[in-house]
């Protein structure tokens, strides 16, 4: 049963933040009292309410490629094409099975629709594991405005760590679209490598391309006054690669590289998004790009997402590869160790690119 709360409940800031975040029940458990006003914490700055506004005035589009061309060499010429030009692109026939894909999505589904106190058992306070975490918006100790977003985020430790740790509503499905999806992430990565002088994803390139993987279930609920607030605010992932499954529902806009504009990604059934993170802008040394993105409140659908981020491991070095600099290329950013950039990108609110500056010479 879904609290019945009356609006009068919510006048006071303090409860909306008791309530979503504190009691664990998420905007989710938010939207299903049937408020008829955003709350207050929740309404953005004016230039992203402006954002909002002017989304879906361009016709551009990100590329989608399908990967069973026989032509190999033209499906690595189109990826990485389009990892320097947009940073973002669909794959289509990408060889991980359709129902993997299914399963995850209604696995996703059967978490969040599970009571709250089920899923309390999974917040900060109360998670046995570090690497399962339940909550809202993006990082509400840090932000003016929050994120209409509830999320289960899922960092993969081990096998044996994921089935003592992992929610029984999700992790089988969560286990098996990460497994039956690392064929085309290792593929994608041998691309973009190729094209960086990068011979093989020998076992240094791999802990540094692929070294650790993080799954997050995304909730969208439904928002009253969706043109106030948004979904997730603009940012650039701090992945090497992400790999997102959304639904049919829409909603996720990526800021042209060319005409700074704002394009939808359109639900493509079967597909993946795929997009560049800061982590390989700086291996690449600025030559593919991590681009701004953002997701918008729907004021009548549910949206769900799953993300796979696959990472550098936390304790590597990253910089522009010695291949990349080998002919003499001036390197534009400087060597981090990828735990202290994750952690300073965690620290503040969404801001758009700003996070890639820490590792700038």
């Amino acid at each position: 049963m879904a609290p019945t709360l009356s609006t009068l409940q919510f006048a006071d800031p303090a409860e909306v933040t008791e309530f979503v975040v504190n009691k664990g029940n998420g905007v989710k458990g938010l939207s299903e009292t049937g408020i008829k006003a955003l709350p207050d914490q929740y309404i953005q700055p004016f230039e992203e309410r402006l954002i909002n506004k002017y989304v879906n005035e361009t016709d551009e589009a990100i590329p989608v490629i399908d990967m069973s061309n026989p032509d190999e060499d033209k499906v690595a010429e189109a990826i990485c094409d389009a990892a320097e030009r947009w940073g973002f692109f669909q794959v289509i026939n990408h060889g991980v099975p359709l129902d993997v894909l299914d399963n995850v999505k209604a696995a996703t589904h059967r978490f969040f629709n599970l009571p709250v106190e089920e899923k309390s058992r999974f917040t900060r306070e109360n998670s046995l594991s570090t690497n399962v975490r339940f909550g809202t918006s993006f990082s509400p100790r840090a932000e003016k405005a929050l994120e209409w977003k509830d999320y289960l985020s899922l960092f993969f430790v081990s096998e044996t760590e994921a089935e003592q740790y992992w929610p029984d509503a999700c992790k089988n499905e969560a286990l098996e679209y990460m497994n039956k999806s690392e064929t085309m992430v290792r593929k994608l990565l041998e691309y973009l490598g190729k094209n960086l002088n990068v011979k093989e994803l020998d076992k240094t390139k791999e802990s540094l391309f692929m070294g650790s993987i993080r799954i997050n279930l995304n909730y969208y609920p439904i928002c009253p006054n969706p043109d106030l607030t948004v979904g997730v605010g603009r940012h650039s992932d701090v992945s090497s690669l992400t790999i997102l499954l959304q639904d049919q529902i829409g909603g996720l806009h990526v800021r042209s590289l060319s005409s700074g504009n704002w394009v939808h990604v359109p639900p493509v059934p079967g597909s993946f998004v795929i997009n560049i993170g800061d982590a390989m802008q700086i291996l690449s040394n600025g030559r593919y790009k991590s681009v701004e993105h953002r997701v918008l409140a729907n004021g009548s659908n549910n949206r769900i997402s799953v993300p796979i981020f696959v990472n550098p491991k936390p304790e590597s070095v990253i910089g522009p590869l010695p291949e990349v600099v080998a002919n003499g290329e001036e390197p534009v950013y400087r060597d981090v160790v990828y735990s202290d950039y994750v952690r300073y990108f965690f620290k503040k609110a969404h801001d758009g690119k700003k996070t890639i500056d820490f590792a700038k010479i």
